[in-house]
């Protein structure tokens, strides 16, 4: 079934005459579909092998859009489903495949990296206002689209298992990763263990904060809509933030070869920092603020673990364009990591101060 005969399964102002590829995502299928009246969507295929549960994950995000739209209507501020023909919110093929067709944000950009502090001092405050906005929905109501997602003591199991089996027969190639990530197995449950205790609250979280989520004004670069919705689920406000602050505040790429471009930049992780806490600071309890410097220390163990296991694996889930792209990956996380904790102090003392 090719993008347009599915489009035109969806109750779309004009008909859909055009189809192209879109984005640079390595998960869902994406394609910009036109209409004959120049009104423009965005189609999506629902990868089934990574979303075992597609039906829920469409429920989590027509009851979160629903919510977001009724506290901001603007319909560029807000991801808004397009419904089927028949009623539905998606569409079911006879391969079982779901499918759905979202609005096109007009007049808008994302960036794959913040380039300046102040670009990501506002990608702070789209994130920080999308967990203010969503303080109030009961995260309970949500289906875990991946179980376990950001559930770091898990991914170390998953990775001792990974060492047991040694798949791909690499395991004599990376001892000096194994061990460094054995080394701070302690670390990997804080987050958790203040949780199970009752000390940190579960809450509506995206999770996959990275910077070209967020949509942006063409022209005034404000951001206008977050996107990529189909990991939000209950959660880590904490996780939210390391996983913006592993992302865009690194020196170097995520799969960087020269280790030594990699570090934390402290100006981008206070300018995140005060974007995010300046909107929904309010609305988080003083542990979670002081848990959030650690949660981005966990988020980079968390994928650099990933990154390691998967290359023991033999590379079966992360896309590689080189051989040893997946150990290229654990690296530069296991250097991100280090500096972070040579500047955990300072991390720390940026949050108290904002």
């Amino acid at each position: 079934m090719d993008a347009l005969f599915r489009a035109r399964l969806f109750d779309t102002d004009g008909y859909p005459v055009s189809a192209v590829p879109f984005g640079n995502g390595h998960i869902n299928s994406t394609v910009l579909i036109t209409t004959d009246t120049n009104h423009r969507y965005v189609l999506q295929k629902i990868n089934g092998n990574v979303f075992k549960d597609p039906e829920g994950l469409m429920n989590n995000i027509a009851a979160v859009t629903d919510h977001l739209r009724r506290k901001d209507p603007d319909p560029r501020h807000v991801l808004t489903l397009v419904p089927a023909k028949d009623g539905m919110l998606w569409h079911t093929d006879e391969n079982g495949d779901v499918i759905r067709l979202t609005e096109y944000i007009t007049d808008s950009i994302c960036m794959d990296m913040p380039e300046t502090p102040d670009d990501f001092e506002l990608i702070g405050s789209a994130f920080g206002r999308f967990q203010l906005l969503l303080a109030d929905f009961p995260a309970n109501q949500l289906a875990e689209t991946i179980p376990h997602f950001h559930d770091t003591p898990d991914r170390y199991r998953q990775l001792e298992e990974a060492i047991e089996k040694n798949a791909a027969g690499r395991l004599d190639e990376v001892s000096e990763e194994v061990a460094f990530f054995r080394a701070r197995k302690k670390d990997t449950s804080f987050v958790t263990d203040l949780l199970a205790a009752g000390k940190l609250p579960l809450r509506v979280t995206h999770n996959d904060t990275k910077t070209n989520n967020i949509m942006l004004d063409k022209d005034t670069k404000q951001p206008l809509c977050v996107l990529d919705l189909d990991t939000v689920m209950p959660g880590l406000a904490g996780n939210d933030f390391g996983e913006a602050v592993r992302t865009g505040a690194s020196t170097g790429a995520e799969d960087e070869q020269d280790l030594d471009k990699v570090s934390l930049s402290l100006e981008m992780y206070e300018a995140f920092a005060r974007g995010f806490l300046s909107v929904c600071g309010s609305s988080l309890t003083e542990t979670e603020k002081e848990t959030l410097a650690m949660c981005a220390r966990l988020m980079t163990m968390e994928n650099g673990m990933r990154f390691l296991a998967d290359y023991l694996n033999g590379d079966v889930y992360f896309a590689i364009h080189r051989p040893g792209h997946n150990l290229d990956r654990c690296r530069s996380q296991m250097k991100l990591l280090t500096d972070m904790e040579s500047k955990y102090a300072a991390m720390t003392e940026i949050i108290r101060h904002l």
